[in-house]
């Protein structure tokens, strides 16, 4: 068995850092090279176009029950997780993660279980900690670790979270990722057999296929139960052993504790913002009934009004003044 796969991570400033390494790659590859960028769920991806300007590779959007080839570089469409299973590569529109679909997670689990020792993983620049829990798993089937150097990452949180829980194989700028994968891949893969699949990887990496929807009841069985709910479907949460703290709903929705962070973040803010039109309509209507209430000679009922909007309009000063400068978003680092 020989390191002829090579699945690669990136989200924000990664289309730059994946034009550098794949300019690098040779024609003669001796791997397939299977990418997911994080992207918006509608509309169709010019990430393929782009690559293939950039290399020598061929390079396309991933088709569901597509060979592996060596030589060319597959891309993951948007809305759809790539998976590798059976010696293909799957689509799937199961279970977001991180909110993402594709997900970098998903890939590099599916890709973990399906080709152990032959994988090699790649996580490029990006926001949060996606794809930590992916490195994790191809690193315990025996295959190899490479992360771009955070210094040299426009954004330097995806390679940070995996340094600081995964132990990395190679740490580089991108420029040098291209000709390590070169000189990598070919190689003779581990002879050793890892470990038996953990029961969570096997259900992960299931619950991320589409025709896998009885591996949802097994959620459960694969961690602990929490009082948090989904961002997604305001499902409960199981919290789940590993590298770095993972959840997922009983649908399978899945989240970092930083995703998680990040998503609470976003809901509470929209709700501030409602909250806060809510106080402005209150205000106004309250405004309007003194009026009313004056021009009907009600001058007490009037005085009720003039109190409720005076606090309307301070609890609504105060909320606009607390969003305007960011608050909730310092508050849960997002």
């Amino acid at each position: 068995m020989r390191k002829d796969l090579v699945v690669v991570g990136a989200s924000a400033g990664g289309v730059e850092a994946l034009r550098q390494l794949v300019a690098a790659l040779p024609r003669d590859l001796p791997a397939a090279v299977v990418v997911v960028l994080h992207m918006p769920a509608g509309g169709s991806s010019a990430l393929p176009a782009i690559l293939a300007r950039s290399g020598p590779l061929p390079t396309a959007t991933a088709q569901d029950g597509a060979d592996l080839r060596n030589a060319h570089v597959y891309v993951a469409r948007p809305d759809h997780h790539v998976v590798v299973q059976d010696g293909v590569l799957r689509l799937s529109r199961g279970p977001t993660e991180n909110g993402h679909r594709p997900a970098i997670n998903t890939l590099f689990r599916s890709a973990a279980l399906a080709r152990g020792s032959s994988v090699i993983g790649v996580i490029l620049s990006g926001a949060l900690d996606d794809g930590t829990a992916g490195m994790a798993a191809i690193k315990s089937r025996g295959g190899l670790a490479v992360v771009q150097d955070p210094a040299d990452a426009i954004y330097p949180g995806m390679p940070e979270s995996v340094l600081q829980h995964v132990e990395v194989d190679h740490v580089l700028p991108v420029v040098r990722i291209g000709p390590l994968l070169a000189r990598l891949a070919g190689q003779h893969a581990d002879a050793i057999a890892p470990e038996p699949a953990s029961d969570t990887l096997l259900t992960e990496v299931a619950v991320s296929q589409d025709d896998s929807g009885a591996a949802y009841g097994d959620i459960p069985r694969i961690g602990s139960p929490t009082n948090f709910t989904c961002p997604d479907c305001s499902g409960s949460l199981v919290e789940i052993p590993g590298e770095g703290v993972q959840y997922r709903c009983l649908v399978g929705h899945a989240w970092t504790a930083d995703a998680l962070m990040d998503a609470y973040g976003g809901t509470l803010e929209r709700a501030m913002w409602t909250a806060l039109r809510t106080l402005d309509e209150k205000a106004s209507l309250a405004h309007r009934m003194v009026g009313v209430s004056r021009g009907a000679g009600r001058e007490l009922v009037a005085e009720r009004y003039v109190r409720q909007e005076e606090e309307a309009l301070a609890a609504a000063d105060v909320l606009r003044k607390y969003l305007l400068r960011g608050g909730v978003r310092e508050e849960t680092g997002a």
